[in-house]
């Protein structure tokens, strides 16, 4: 039986068979060792061995199963025992049992029986997948860990363990005792050892106990993977996992920031001093010396530790950041060995002396010293507006030493020759130009790289969308800067007065029109984005506090550091102007300067025109996600977002009275919507940006043509705020009246009419805006806004949607909107409309009340003749213009 099914395996081996024969590769080689010679010899005389498969108890009562065989073409039979099979053991068959419940004793005894046992979704795995049924040395009940290889760590109990590793190979995986580059999970029960420090440093997942347990629950899906990253992160182990932290030196907002961090990340945080504290965390900065004896068991470390374990989703070993006391022992040895109080302290102090002589002449007589050991030229350089060009990192980060032009000290030796104005002015810009690129080189280097790099620990801390928005066109910005600086230096090192500095910033005038507009106008949105990221992801809180703490920072974080391209353009003009004030008359720099100053400002002010329409383009956007079901016509190249307004309907035409409804007023119509009864859930983009849902909902989207009239209504004491349009849709012959009542304070409604009325006037081509403002009483046109905020009114418009709700639940002759629209479209049709014109009579419907389809006059349906006859006594001379 062996034998054969060694023969099968070879026949048709499919992804699991081979995990399983890797699984048991030693039973696999004493096969090949002894059946070797034989296969080769006797292929055509050993006879041909039938693969059958018995479904016992439940399995056979599965239809599913019974398909699935038939597809894969796998001969079956059914049984209730297996003493109802004689022939199991039989040489002509390769048997397969097909059990359902892995715990009944009748698995058991196939165990026994050492027999082949598979689970239904195996079969129903593989007629899926078109394969073979799988030979394994093991029951396997599904694939759900096909290809996966665990390690253990942290157990203690052995039946625990027994268990464990048991569900994994019914479940298709492999467990390896010792850790090896071949396991691809970690299952701790412990945050010590040796194997969780490995996977740590290999970035292998590492997950509780419990990640096996649920995906055992889930072995009866067959599409379920258990190595799935949505699944497997409900289950990871957390970095403070075991850690009891005390926190040392930080400031009350801070320390409550780490307490609240530590829980998160499944840790406890105690006072300090507590006994069952294991680390202690200390703020180097400001801690010198320990307030108490720690103990042995104890970690004392440095806030990188804390930091560094959250970013990389794993506890970091702490020996690389312990906490050292600025007076340890070894530390005094070093001063001791160092002292000055030597007897040759005088003859070194002398030495010292003259090398700082020397590097300050030859620092004073160039801007630009020669190329020295990089700890000399950090000690040099300038720091005027964020020197990062002064540490060791800045240069190794680079692969070379930064070019800086050194600032002169106040003890240093004054320059043999009197340099000019114009001179001093332009090794201005040439050191902020450096230290602006040493700038962008950080953001790139400690921010960008890191993000965008392959193979984090812990998966990609953000989004590659995320990334992009934040950083932008910063490289870009870099790569002409830089040429910038270049050219800058060679101008400074052959510095004559006779040399152009305007034709250095004309020659990339065209390079800073393309690269600086997509960053500045998306700036706020990158700051937002930052913003949001580091309260949603504590990831990348931790990888910002980690970088933003070292010194090529400057105590400045990342939203700080990126504004410094917002603010450069402008003051390398500030910078051109000097230089223009210092240049001669007769210097041909003179006109080329006033041409590079008109070149920047020619990229500012398109930076800004580019700016006012990215943001208007935002805000279509924006009211197109707000809006549910807004149109798409509503999106325009020549349309521009005016003003937004927040009303409540006093009619019925539009909504029912007393419902929020929110105006949106475009340059040439007027977007109406209604605030949603039911909002949906949010939407999640594949990215896993989650958008808020739609608040509002589309009523109508009105040209301002059809707005004949703007009525501006009288404040009374039972009519605040109101106002009312007077439109004619195309399809209808009366005026219909929408009436609203501002709900905020801002804007005031005299300057709303007017914007409106503005902006209707150059829709129809008028230029007397006030001619269509109208002055009406309340009672003229019934509008009465008293009751709108009372509990009675709310009571009845409750009542009201409640009762439509009703209706339409036990009403026989449901009639759907996009039912009647097409019905009144075939209607149209059959007159000889186009579908245009049915499009405008829906527009027309849509202002009347559902009452008006039934035939049952409404008193909102009043047209406006008929009003004015009844109330003309009461109208002012204004109105009577109306009709």
């Amino acid at each position: 039986m062996a034998d054969s099914s060694t023969l099968v395996s070879e026949t048709g081996r499919s992804l699991l068979a081979d995990s399983s024969v890797l699984d048991s590769k030693i039973i696999e080689t004493s096969k090949e060792n002894v059946f070797r010679a034989t296969v080769l010899d006797a292929e055509e005389e050993m006879p041909q061995i039938e693969t059958r498969v018995v479904l016992v108890q439940e399995a056979g009562k599965r239809e599913e199963l019974l398909k699935a065989l038939e597809e894969i073409k796998m001969p079956y039979i059914k049984t209730d025992t297996i003493e109802e099979l004689g022939d199991s053991d039989s040489p002509e068959f390769e048997t397969i049992f097909v059990v359902s419940d892995f715990q009944a004793p009748v698995f058991s005894n196939l165990c026994k029986a050492d027999c082949r046992v598979i689970g239904p979704p195996v079969v129903l795995h593989c007629a899926q997948k078109g394969e073979p049924l799988p030979f394994s040395c093991r029951p396997l009940y599904c694939a759900s860990m096909l290809n996966l290889v665990l390690c253990f760590t942290g157990f203690r109990k052995k039946d625990e363990l027994i268990k464990l590793v048991t569900l994994v190979h019914h479940m298709g995986g492999i467990t390896r005792r010792d850790f090896s580059s071949k396991v691809t999970h970690l299952v701790a029960n412990s945050t010590h050892g040796d194997k969780f420090r490995i996977a740590v440093s290999l970035g292998i997942p590492i997950v509780k106990a419990e990640w096996i347990y649920k995906a055992w629950e889930k072995r009866n899906e067959i599409d379920f993977c258990a190595a799935d990253d949505d699944f497997r992160n409900q289950f990871k182990v957390p970095p403070f996992q075991d850690c009891m932290l005390s926190f040392l030196g930080f400031s009350d907002d801070e320390k409550a920031n780490m307490e609240e961090m530590t829980e998160m990340q499944g840790g406890h945080y105690l006072p300090v001093g507590d006994e069952r504290c294991t680390h202690l965390v200390v703020e180097e900065s400001t801690v010198k010396d320990l307030p108490f004896e720690p103990l042995k068991k104890l970690y004392v470390v440095k806030q990188e530790w804390f930091w560094g374990s959250i970013q990389m989703d794993a506890r970091a070993g702490e020996s690389m950041y312990l906490f050292e006391k600025s007076e340890s022992p070894d530390f005094k040895k070093s001063v001791s060995l160092l002292s000055l109080s030597t007897p040759n302290s005088n003859r070194k102090r002398r030495r010292l002396k003259e090398t700082l002589a020397q590097l300050t002449r030859e620092t004073d007589m160039s801007p630009f010293p020669p190329r020295k050991r990089p700890s000399a030229e950090h000690s040099l350089s300038i720091g005027s507006l964020l020197d990062i060009s002064n540490t060791p990192e800045s240069s190794t980060a680079n692969g070379e030493t930064p070019k800086s032009c050194a600032r002169p000290s106040k003890n240093s030796t004054p320059l043999p020759l009197k340099q000019s104005a114009r001179w001093q002015v332009a090794k201005e810009l040439y050191q902020t130009e450096s230290n602006y690129v040493d700038i962008l080189t950080t953001i790139i280097q400690l921010f960008q790289v890191p993000l965008e790099k392959e193979g984090q620990l812990g998966g990609p801390i953000l989004a590659q969308e995320e990334i992009k928005t934040i950083f932008g066109s910063i490289p870009d910005i870099l790569d002409v800067h830089t040429k910038i600086k270049e050219d800058l230096e060679d101008l400074m090192i052959n510095w004559t007065e006779s040399k152009s500095i305007g034709d250095i910033i004309l020659k990339y005038s065209k390079d800073l029109l393309k690269t600086y507009p997509p960053f500045v106008n998306f700036f706020e949105m990158s700051k937002e984005t930052i913003t949001r990221c580091e309260k949603q992801k504590p990831r990348f809180h931790a990888f910002l506090k980690i970088n933003q703490a070292k010194p090529e920072c400057g105590r400045q974080s990342l939203a700080e550091l990126l504004i410094r391209p917002v603010q450069r353009l402008p003051s390398v003009a500030l910078l051109l102007n000097d230089i223009k004030k210092h240049t001669a008359e007769e210097n041909p720099d003179k006109i080329t300067l006033e041409r590079a100053i008109e070149s920047l400002k020619e990229v500012m002010t398109h930076i800004n025109e580019d700016k006012r329409k990215t943001e208007a383009q935002r805000q279509f956007f924006d009211v197109v996600y707000e809006v549910d079901g807004c149109p798409a016509n509503l999106l325009s190249s020549h349309r521009s977002l005016v003003q937004r307004l927040e009303t409540v309907a006093l009619g019925d035409d539009l909504c029912d009275r007393g419902e929020q409804v929110t105006l949106f007023l475009f340059n040439d119509c007027l977007e109406i919507a209604r605030k949603r009864h039911k909002v949906i859930g949010a939407f999640k983009s594949p990215h896993g940006h989650t958008r808020p849902p739609a608040s509002l909902k589309h009523v109508v989207l009105m040209p301002l043509s059809q707005i004949k009239k703007v009525l501006d209504i009288r404040e009374t004491e039972d009519c605040q705020k109101a106002f009312a349009l007077v439109v004619r849709p195309p399809t209808e012959l009366n005026n219909k009246l929408l009436s609203f009542q501002m709900t905020t304070e801002d804007p005031r409604k005299e300057d709303w009419l007017k914007t409106l009325c503005r902006h209707v006037a150059n829709t129809i081509c008028k230029a007397d805006a006030e001619n269509l403002i109208y002055v009406a009483d309340p009672d003229s046109v019934e509008v009465n806004t008293k009751d709108m905020d009372s509990t009675l009114s709310r009571a009845s418009r409750a009542i009201k949607k409640t009762s439509k709700k009703v209706t339409r639940a036990f009403s026989f002759s449901k009639t759907p909107k996009r039912a009647l629209r097409r019905a009144l479209m075939s209607h149209s049709a059959t007159e000889g409309r186009s579908p245009s014109s049915a499009n405008e009579s829906y527009f027309g419907s849509r202002l009347t009340s559902t009452s008006s389809l039934a035939g049952v006059p409404s008193p909102s349906l009043v047209s406006l003749p008929s009003i004015f006859e009844r109330r003309s006594h009461t109208l002012s001379r204004s109105t009577t213009h109306l009709i």
